[in-house]
């Protein structure tokens, strides 16, 4: 008992100790505003407990979509912030990353062992970006893909399932689909809704393999589906067998993104167009609302929902994944995506942007380079409908810090 004591109070005084890093980040005009050749002032303060911290060793990098790489140090000042000048000659972003070393010489690490860095950026006539042109036989493929779906009779199973609100009922769904595997997800709906009396709203995961949860959204049939088909509740044994094993890496084969009809992308989306098939089926669909809801990987499958099926009239999609995927042939700085192939331009959301007409709200992180801002930028710009696109600061693509500036561009429908 006096050694569990021990150990408990050990725990509990280095808890009490740790401390709480973060940065705060101003540029000298908006972030998004930029000109080909101008300077860029990044002013970038640590913090320590919230209060600018003297006397840390800090190191730079600077890197762009010029491929142009700059590094540095600095000591951290209470006074003033470390101060970054760079500048981009062309249309672009650059990101910047600041890491606070510690008295071993290594990176700072957080109380949960994850090293701290602050990661931003800045860009150069955002507008003007454009990625490569779709294929030639776009639209022909994707009336096949509905075709093949069309084969296969909409029919759907429902087996009830825990409800952790009261006035909601839930289901575990799956839904016959081509592709070889059926649409697997969560449905919610308020008790006792009327016929056509609730919105729809499809939910998209983002990368993994992992169970979905209901979402409770008030007037709505909320559907919320895996990526893969898979079954829904299972304990993470299960999931994690399918992550190590038939799931692992899935999407990155090169093998099968050589062919669109091979690649991991097409039974995802067959299974994306048949859940939305299936929420405006049921009774209770007022007939006229429906939005395509998800981040990263959920975000991708989003803006391919609304851009096959017209009758999306609301796309969210927070730092949406695999944009403007031909942008390295471009000398874009990549992010972390498949490799590219002519045929991964068919599930490009860049794409299906200009075939998008309905509202379409999406996120970016100035310091996310798992889905890096040009390739953000790409995508809206083609975007047809009303639009909105809001650059974060300081974000990577997990996390958003708490008050952190926001750029935003919108526009009214072409």
């Amino acid at each position: 008992m006096f050694r569990s004591r021990t150990i408990l109070a050990v725990l509990l005084a280095a808890t009490a100790w740790a401390e709480d890093y973060s940065f705060t980040c101003t540029t000298d005009k908006s972030a998004i505003a930029y000109q080909p050749g101008e300077k860029m002032a990044f002013s970038v303060q640590f913090l320590v407990d919230g209060k600018p911290a003297a006397g840390r060793k800090l190191t730079w990098t600077r890197r762009g979509d010029d491929q142009k790489n700059e590094k540095g140090e600095a000591v951290s000042s209470d006074a003033q912030p470390l101060l970054i000048e760079t500048s981009l000659a062309q249309p672009g972003f650059v990101h910047v990353i600041v890491t606070p070393i510690g008295d071993d010489g290594k990176p700072l690490k957080d109380a949960k062992g994850k090293e701290v860095k602050f990661e931003g950026g800045a860009g150069v006539q955002p507008e003007e970006l454009d990625g490569l042109p779709e294929p030639a036989d776009f639209d022909a493929f994707w009336a096949k893909q509905k075709a093949k779906l069309a084969a296969v009779p909409l029919k759907a199973t429902l087996v009830p399932a825990e409800s952790k609100n009261k006035d909601f009922e839930v289901f575990d769904v799956k839904v016959d689909c081509a592709g070889g595997k059926p649409v697997s997800g969560y449905l919610s709906r308020p008790k006792g809704a009327a016929a056509k009396s609730l919105g729809g709203q499809v939910n998209f995961m983002g990368y993994g393999v992992s169970t979905p949860w209901p979402d409770y959204k008030a007037n709505t049939l909320s559907f919320t589906i895996n990526a893969h088909g898979i079954e829904n509740g299972k304990d993470q044994a299960y999931y994690d067998e399918l992550k190590n094993g038939a799931l692992k890496g899935y999407a990155f084969d090169k093998a099968q993104n050589a062919d669109p009809e091979t690649a991991y992308f097409n039974g995802m989306m067959l299974r994306v167009l048949r859940a939305l098939e299936y929420v405006k089926s049921l009774p209770e669909w007022n007939g006229k609302d429906l939005t395509a809801n998800g981040g990263s990987q959920g975000g991708l499958q989003a803006l391919v929902a609304a851009g096959v099926d017209p009758q999306v009239n609301r796309c969210w999609a927070w730092k949406p994944w695999c944009c403007d995927l031909g942008g390295v042939t471009l000398n874009r700085l990549s992010g972390w995506r498949p490799a590219w192939s002519d045929a991964l331009g068919y599930y490009d959301p860049i794409n299906h942007a200009k075939r998008i007409r309905c509202e379409t709200v999406i996120s970016s992180g100035l310091g996310d380079y798992t889905c890096p801002p040009s390739t953000l930028a790409v995508l809206y710009n083609r975007l047809a409908g009303k639009k909105r696109i809001d650059f974060i600061q300081g974000a990577n693509h997990m996390v958003n810090p708490p008050k952190a500036p926001t750029f935003s561009l919108d526009a009214a429908a072409k």
